[in-house]
């Protein structure tokens, strides 16, 4: 199989000067560009995304509460409650001192008139106290503390301020503290808007998908070249309506923009509408990919090429963009509706006006969940080809996942009420929750048989196939722990805790992130033609793992225990956790931050890449490195299958770094 070696020239050659290479690439229909900007594009909105995490993690290392102080004066003297236990010497009646005791949190003190003291939100070790009853009546007189200990108001539970809090959003008063917390929901909204709807939905399919997926396929570009430049402006467009809220003061919906909370919230203001209107029209920059995705595997496929000759990335990219076809339309109609209630309050969500807000959520959500798989069905691609690649291994059941890719977009169209079981009858959460687990069975195949393809496969471990072990991992966890939240009496503890917010983290980040990262470093050398520093790409990748862990895994913890998410503020026992958490967020940082170093590294001083550095065997690693301008000099011929490497020596590879065992040469001879 060859392409021959005549080539046209890179894609990436310079058009002339500064101006003439922007107008190339803002004309462009070459699927690769579209993919590379949508590439750049993407990280920079998970930058944006990432920040407002940050934000958010910051601000929940410690409690939020109202500073309040109190002046006890020997008149008019202060009840307090002691939050922690404290020592204390205490006098008989006689006058003389009595033994060392302990007063537990909660006891009534009072400052000793004597002891003219301020009482704020600490006392501090030496000052005198008296203990009353729940009375308040004089129990013991003049206590003086042996160490310091903060105090509440038994009336209003008022408490120490976050300083971390006071220097983030402000000072801890009652209003600052007010302003903090709408403050923290518009922070916890963008983030969420952003990473799902302009990062993690477009991630593989826009970027990798655009790039890889005619090339595999053996094709010149895809099948609708103008089209997929259309869907590029329109996320852009998409993006800047979205982003754009931000610069008007962020909205403070929720990233699922609920009613009543959209319809309601920040009335006089347009930018709930511009961060509703962003999400509708990159709607139809998703329909437009996944069509041109459609129609590009059904008639651009090479000469040879059957449906099972295929790369199992291919069926992955092909069975998404099934669903953003059909559910996309859906989230397209209901965002719009949100919209003009907003503005006309014609009454289809708001109970107020005779609407259903429950109606809302059975819209989103029967859009938002299948979308769940348009996320993850392109990263479980990547994890296929890495698996294969890096493993050099046929893969194990190749018909197995490619039925599988499908059976997970079917069967993501009917679990959609899940979401919703606090909102729903017993019977229809009881059939929902049956359904539910019906997904679990194509992904556990998917899962078994990657494990069955590294048994007693040639592993490299590698970038590519660290994140790979990485997904298996982190994406196991996060199936797994969505079985508590598919049943009902252990759901009911658990909805809208913390236990839901890491789930969701370790699938769509554990699983769509860590193989959108693998699949950048899997193919940078033939998208950009330059190696990159394969220690400090892995040194980024085990950061990456370690902080993503400690932040979310810990959160598991805090959801059991009954942490409710999206709020500002907790009570003490979960501090550690969150503090934790936070720390994890910070080494998850610092691998993303390897990770820049070592692209840009290779983009500047990067060694030349071969055209194939893995040993791959689908039509990709066929072309140079970077492919030239229409892919491949001539139209390549399928003759083997895409992971037939115990029969196949890979294109660009000498025969005697690749030895073949005899045995498999005579049986592929026979064939």
């Amino acid at each position: 199989m060859s392409s021959g070696h005549h080539s046209h020239g890179s894609y990436l050659e310079s058009k002339g000067g500064f101006f003439a290479n922007v107008l190339d690439w803002a004309t462009t229909v070459d699927h690769k560009k579209i993919g590379v900007m949508y590439l750049f594009a993407i990280l920079f909105m998970f930058f944006l995304g990432g920040v407002a995490a940050l934000a958010v993690r910051i601000e929940l290392l410690e409690p939020v509460r109202v500073k309040t102080t109190f002046t006890a004066t020997g008149t008019e003297p202060v009840t307090q409650l002691l939050r922690a236990d404290v020592a204390a010497d205490i006098k008989n009646k006689d006058g003389t001192p009595a033994k060392d005791t302990l007063l537990t949190a909660g006891t009534r003190v009072q400052t000793h008139p004597a002891a003219k003291t301020v009482l704020g939100n600490e006392l501090t070790s030496g000052t005198q106290v008296d203990v009353l009853d729940d009375a308040g009546k004089t129990v013991v007189q003049t206590a003086t503390l042996k160490g310091s200990v903060s105090v509440t108001d038994p009336k209003t539970g008022a408490a120490t301020a976050s300083k971390i809090t006071g220097q983030f959003f402000g000072s801890p008063d009652a209003t600052a503290i007010a302003a903090g917390n709408n403050t923290y929901n518009r922070l916890f909204t963008l983030h969420g808007a952003i990473m799902v709807f302009m990062v993690i939905v477009p991630s593989v399919p826009a970027s990798l998908g655009n790039f890889f997926l005619p090339l595999m396929l053996g094709a010149k570009d895809v099948a609708f070249p103008r089209l997929n430049l259309l869907s590029w402006y329109i996320y852009v467009t998409g993006s800047i309506f979205a982003v754009s809220s931000i610069v008007l003061g962020g909205v403070d919906t929720g990233w699922t923009f609920y009613t009543p909370y959209s319809t309601s919230t920040d009335a006089d203001s347009i930018r709930v509408v511009f961060m509703i209107l962003g999400a509708f029209i990159l709607g139809f920059s998703s329909i437009l990919t996944g069509l041109n995705f459609i129609v590009t595997v059904h008639k651009l496929r090479a000469p040879g090429m059957g449906w099972f000759d295929m790369p199992l990335f291919v069926w992955a990219v092909y069975s998404s963009g099934i669903i953003q076809v059909l559910a996309t339309p859906v989230i397209g109609i209901t965002l719009l509706l949100l919209v003009f209630e907003r503005i006309t309050h014609i009454g289809i969500f708001d109970p107020a006006l005779g609407g259903d807000p429950v109606l809302y959520q059975h819209f989103f959500w029967f859009y938002s969940h299948p979308v769940v798989y348009v996320m993850i069905l392109p990263g479980m691609g990547i994890i296929t080809e890495l698996i294969a690649v890096h493993s050099h291994k046929r893969i194990f059941g190749y018909r197995a996942i490619a039925f599988a890719s499908l059976g997970i977009a079917g069967v993501s169209f009917i679990v959609w009420g899940h979401h919703m079981f606090t909102s729903m009858s017993e019977v229809a959460s009881t059939i929902f929750s049956a359904l539910t687990f019906l997904v679990a069975i194509p992904t556990a195949v998917k899962v078994f048989n990657w494990v069955g393809t590294l048994y007693k496969g040639s592993i490299t471990i590698n970038t590519p196939m660290l994140y790979a072990l990485i997904f298996l991992f982190t994406f196991s966890i996060g199936g797994l722990t969505g079985l508590p939240l598919g049943t009902l009496s252990t759901d009911m503890h658990l909805h809208d805790t913390y236990f839901v917010v890491a789930h969701f983290h370790y699938v769509m980040m554990g699983g769509t992130i860590m193989a959108f990262i693998g699949g950048i470093h899997h193919w940078w050398p033939k998208m950009f033609g330059k190696m990159y520093n394969e220690k400090a790409a892995m040194l980024g990748a085990i950061l990456v793992f370690i902080g993503f862990n400690v932040t979310f895994f810990t959160q598991f913890f805090l959801g059991v225990r009954g942490m409710p998410r999206r709020y500002a503020s907790y009570v003490d026992e979960f501090q550690t956790l969150h503090i934790i958490s936070t720390i994890g967020s910070f080494i998850l940082l610092a691998g993303f931050l390897v990770h820049l170093s070592v692209f840009v590294a290779s983009l500047v001083a990067g060694r030349k890449a071969p055209a194939n550095p893995w040993g791959g065997l689908t039509f990709e690693w066929l072309a140079d490195s970077p492919p030239e301008e229409h892919n491949f000099a001539h139209e390549p011929l399928c003759t083997h299958g895409p992971y037939d490497y115990d029969t196949t020596v890979p294109p660009h590879w000498d025969p005697k770094d690749y030895p073949i065992p005899a045995e498999n040469l005579a049986a592929a001879g026979s064939h």
